[in-house]
C-alpha cells in the first residue's frame, strides 16, 4: 500500500491519469514503488463516513482483481462524487473499464472481466 505523502505525490506528478465518470486512476511504472496501491477520497465527497465507504469500495474492487494487475505498476485510485451512490458491482465495472483503458492488466492473465464472476 502507498501510505506516505511523498509516495502519493510522486505517483500524482509522474504518473499517467485516466478517468471516467466514477473514478480517477493514476498509473506509474516504477521499480521503487512497484506493486503498491493507494486509495483516496477527497472532502468534496462528503463526511468521513461517506469517504471511508468510498475507500472501502475502491479497496474491494482492487482486491478482487489484484492478481490480474501487472506487478511493475504503482496505482492510485480516487473516488469521484458518483461513487458515493454506487453499489460494489457498479464500482467494479467502472474500475475494470478504466483499468482496461489504462492497460494495467497482465496480458497472460485469464481475467474474469465480467462483474460478478470473480
Amino acid at each position: 500500500m502507498l501510505k506516505e505523502r511523498r509516495d502519493f505525490q510522486h505517483v500524482y506528478k509522474k504518473g499517467k491519469t485516466y478517468a471516467n465518470h466514477s473514478l480517477v486512476l493514476y498509473v506509474l511504472e516504477t521499480e521503487e514503488l512497484k506493486g503498491r496501491v493507494g486509495f483516496a477520497a477527497g472532502k468534496k465527497l462528503g463526511c468521513a463516513v461517506v469517504r471511508n465507504r468510498v475507500k472501502r469500495l475502491l479497496r474491494e474492487c482492487y482486491r478482487l482483481h489484484q492478481g490480474d494487475i501487472r506487478e511493475s505498476l504503482a496505482l492510485i485510485l480516487v473516488g469521484r462524487k458518483p461513487v458515493t451512490g454506487q453499489s460494489c458491482q457498479e464500482t467494479e465495472k467502472a474500475f475494470l473499464a478504466l483499468g482496461k483503458r489504462a492497460g494495467i492488466f497482465r496480458e497472460d492473465a485469464t481475467v474474469k472481466r465480467q462483474v460478478g464472476q470473480s
